[in-house]
């Protein structure tokens, strides 16, 4: 038996979970760059990789360098892409999910949300209210735009709305891309930036069908099959404790300011 357990076959899952962020912790190619390679290498050519998602998005930048990674190694190996999506692929967390060949969801996953966001505080009357003076020397006419202790000027919105309105345009294109002819909604329905459950993604040709992890791996490697899950290595608790109570923080900043998918 114990001959028989050693023999199972294993199915390279690479682990994506996350807020998607530059910032050292959350889901970004620094910390997974080396175990997307390291995935691919395991699936061999010809192999599969199986993504697990779970994120609700976050940085575009590093939502598109993660999927291109991911679509650069399966190319050179040839190899196929299966993404499935637990609790939440939406916004980033979708952009992942298409860099798969398939994407497999749960009935209730929350998928899409292909939109883009940003945003801010104004400060500008609460420092007048407390007799607070600002003082900001700048070179160049725009450098302090969208300056949150400056009042709101009708071209820095103008300029804000156009700047989401080319990363929608980027992210539309991808979805199309890797969707091609499976998106079968009206395009106002799949690219409102609105998210939908699984259920609806199916309809819309979001995903291609419904499965979790554990199925896809069965189903590629057989029913003794195992996942070989790549993921960055946590620390202890205590050493985690710190970084848990800052990264609450600068993810409550980050949704706040832009812009983000």
């Amino acid at each position: 038996m114990r001959l028989l357990f050693w023999r199972r076959r294993p199915v390279p899952v690479l682990r994506l979970h996350g807020v998607l962020a530059a910032r050292p912790g959350p889901l970004n190619i620094e910390a997974f760059g080396k175990l997307i390679d390291a995935a691919f290498r395991a699936a061999g050519r010809g192999g599969t990789v199986v993504l697990d998602i779970d994120s609700p998005g976050g940085s575009p930048v590093q939502s598109d360098l993660i999927a291109t990674r991911i679509r650069r190694r399966a190319d050179a190996q040839r190899a196929k892409v299966v993404a499935v999506i637990a609790e939440t692929g939406a916004s980033g967390g979708y952009w992942l999910a298409c860099a798969g060949d398939e994407i497999v969801a749960h009935p209730m996953s929350v998928v899409g949300s292909i939109g883009v966001r940003g945003g801010g505080f104004g400060f500008d009357r609460a420092l007048d209210r407390l007799g607070v003076q600002r003082r900001l020397y700048t070179a160049g006419e725009n450098k302090a735009r969208l300056d949150p202790f400056s009042p709101e000027r009708p071209e820095d919105v103008a300029f804000a709305q156009a700047l989401m309105a080319d990363l929608h345009a980027r992210f539309k294109d991808w979805v199309r891309t890797r969707r091609g002819t499976r998106l079968v909604g009206a395009e106002q329905a799949v690219f409102d930036g609105g998210f939908v459950l699984g259920d609806r993604a199916l309809a819309l040709g979001l995903i291609d069908r419904f499965g979790d992890v554990d199925g896809v791996v069965r189903a590629i490697g057989g029913e003794r099959a195992r996942a070989q899950v790549f993921r960055p290595r946590r620390r202890g608790l205590l050493g985690r404790l710190p970084r848990l109570a800052v990264d609450a923080v600068l993810d409550a900043v980050e949704a706040r300011s832009g812009p983000r998918l």
